[in-house]
């Protein structure tokens, strides 16, 4: 709503209707403003007479009046809430943003840039406080609310899934409720492969490693769409997906099987089209995390990782992927909290760098998008600012244009109380947030006000219906398949595997996944469950076996399986998520990688291991494996 200027001499053109504006009172109306004068001196002017520069200067005024008048009566000069809106093919949806929150409060504008998560699966009161009382501009979807029990049932993960779109659906009722009524952007973390907030009945999928395993662009955009279908038929708009960190450090236990692989190249195109396809399913993509995460093991939520690389690295290795998703037109990004000292930010995390978010990804990239970022309650930002309070300013005036927090502080604390006092006292800082706010509204505009668009309250028949999606569970199967790589065969020959071929199998590992597929593989086969604590038990048994099928997925298991290399047995390795491990292991007689520990994973493996299939997968890490 048009807002009263609160003092003379601003540039509003209210300010030519006030009763007390700088130039006295208005004139009066008049049905003829062409023949309206005013002499300089007594007596009425003839109707005739030429005007005095006096009366021409007025009359000039009168006329810009009028014109006002008529404009103001015959349409409104902006939309007075979000929903009233409109946009025609070719708008300038940046422009129109920017329109609506020009006219927004200091309280509007800043609770635009503020997303909250909530605890537990219902509602919560005191996010709901936020909303109602607020209208912060969205809230996050973490793990925590999609709790299940210990081996449930397929009606629990039904209703747990259910239960996260009723809560959405309080949630979005409560903001349209506000007089602006704009919509709350729901976001995820829905990556595919071991992240996976959105639990219940939704698909389970390889991943990203798989993706890179698979190398076709085709297959990352199939599962940022079906993962994007699933997700908005919740209400869930926004995804913060897909993860482009180039996996450096090819320990990172942080990163590992999310990342695309080692090559900076491939993640941008297979990052691209995932984006592609969350964003034909009516979900805003947001990749993470910048300017990369990929080169050290350590965790940003526990303390500030910090990688040693220079500017002229990162241009050409964790930067190349931003650069082809700014150009493809990713619609969001997620800035890291990370620190990189050899660079002009120094010990500064990214996440709250100028350097960064203006100077390399505005300016240097030319990303015109969102950018939100990491939580900002994880210590990778609090440690460097001493605050919640204090990160989330920082990180507004670094050029962030959503924060992010998984939890919800007070609703008079200092987070708010704070930010809003600074955006009184600095023109610069209300400048920029409401620059942030006008890229939050410009991407509800984009995505949530389509007929396309996730729906803000969740239909539950179409959950029962629609989740998973229908094509999801072939298409994750073949790419689980097209991924299956053969990383090592010592001697020519050694798969296919067969049951005659192999003999007395022993299936050795953590997974009961693992022993379900090696006993569809090898009927036979005894099994193990294979761990430090049990390595005595694990090599008895390997004594009286003719070939081992080793499941590899950690250091531990890789130190557990060399304890066997001196018995002389035919050792096989089914490598699940990262195969960095199988480093130092060259002396096995094959291996095979899969990426994920999901069901169809270990039986692709399997299925490649037996020669049921042709493993097309090509490693997408550069291991020592001589």
């Amino acid at each position: 709503m048009w807002r009263k200027p609160k003092k003379h001499g601003n540039n509003s053109i209210l300010t030519l209707f006030d009763t007390d504006y700088e130039g006295g009172s208005l004139p009066p109306r008049s049905s003829r403003f062409a023949s309206y004068a005013t002499p300089l001196s007594g007596g009425p002017a003839p109707r005739n007479a030429p005007l005095s520069r006096h009366g021409r200067n007025l009359r000039q005024a009168i006329h810009r009046i009028a014109a006002l008048v008529l404009l103001l009566c015959t349409a409104p000069l902006f939309p007075v809430d979000f929903d009233s809106i409109e946009l025609k093919p070719g708008d300038d949806i940046h422009q129109k943003a920017a329109a609506f929150v020009a006219e927004l409060s200091d309280e509007d504008a800043l609770a635009q840039t503020l997303m909250f998560g909530w605890s537990g699966a219902p509602p919560s009161p005191h996010l709901l406080e936020w909303i109602e009382k607020r209208g912060i501009g969205g809230v996050k979807v973490f793990g925590w609310n999609t709790p299940l029990p210990d081996n449930p049932t397929a009606e629990e993960e039904l209703q747990t899934t259910i239960t996260l779109a009723e809560t959405i659906g309080v949630y979005q009722k409560a903001a349209l409720a506000r007089p602006l009524k704009i919509p709350l952007l729901v976001a995820t973390d829905q990556e595919g492969g071991m992240i996976r907030h959105v639990k219940g009945v939704t698909s389970l999928t390889p991943g990203n490693m798989a993706l890179g395993a698979s190398g076709r662009p085709r297959d990352a955009y199939l599962q940022g769409y079906y993962l994007g279908r699933e997700i908005a038929a919740l209400g869930i708009n926004m995804n913060f997906a897909p993860t482009v960190d180039v996996l450096s450090d090819t320990r990172s236990t942080l990163i590992g099987t999310r990342a695309f692989g080692d090559n900076p190249v491939y993640a941008g195109v297979l990052g691209a089209a995932y984006a592609k396809g969350l964003h034909d399913a009516g979900v805003i993509a947001t990749a993470k995390h910048f300017p990369g995460h990929g080169d050290t093991a350590l965790d940003s939520h526990g303390v500030l990782p910090r990688i040693d690389a220079e500017m002229d690295m990162l241009w050409e290795r964790e930067l190349v992927p931003y650069q082809i998703l700014a150009k493809e037109g990713i619609s969001a990004i997620m800035s890291g909290h990370i620190a990189f000292p050899k660079t002009q930010a120094g010990n500064t995390p990214a996440s709250l760098s100028r350097y960064f978010l203006t100077d390399i990804l505005r300016n240097e990239i030319g990303y015109k998008g969102l950018v939100v970022t990491d939580d900002i309650s994880m210590n990778g930002a609090t440690f460097a600012t001493g605050s919640q309070s204090r990160a989330a300013f920082e990180a507004l005036d670094a050029g962030n244009d959503l924060i992010m927090s998984s939890g919800n502080p007070a609703l008079d604390g200092p987070l708010w109380e704070n930010l809003l006092a600074e955006m009184r006292r600095s023109e610069p800082f209300n400048k920029r947030v409401r620059e942030a706010a006008t890229r939050v509204i410009a991407a509800k505009l984009a995505y949530l006000k389509g007929p396309d668009a996730p729906p803000f309250i969740p239909d539950i028949r179409k959950i029962r219906e629609g989740i998973p999606d229908a094509g999801a569970a072939s298409f994750y199967r073949d790419l689980a398949s097209r991924a299956a790589t053969i990383v090592m065969e010592k001697e020519r020959g050694i798969f296919p595997l067969t049951p005659e071929t192999a003999g007395n199998v022993l299936l050795a590992g953590p997974d009961l996944k693992f022993f379900s597929a090696g006993k569809k593989a090898f009927s036979n086969a005894k099994s193990i469950w294979a761990a430090p604590e049990f390595q005595s038990d694990f090599l008895a048994m390997a004594r009286n076996a003719d070939t081992i099928i080793f499941c590899l997925r950690n250091a531990q298991g890789a130190a557990l399986l060399s304890a066997a290399r001196s018995l002389g047995k035919k050792i096989i390795v089914l490598s699940v998520l990262n195969p960095a491990y199988l480093e130092g292991l060259d002396w096995v007689d094959g291996a095979v990688a899969v990426y994920s520990d999901y069901e169809e994973s270990f039986l692709a493996g399997f299925s490649a291991i037996t020669g049921r299939i042709e493993a097309e997968g090509k490693l997408p890490l550069k291991l020592d494996l001589n």
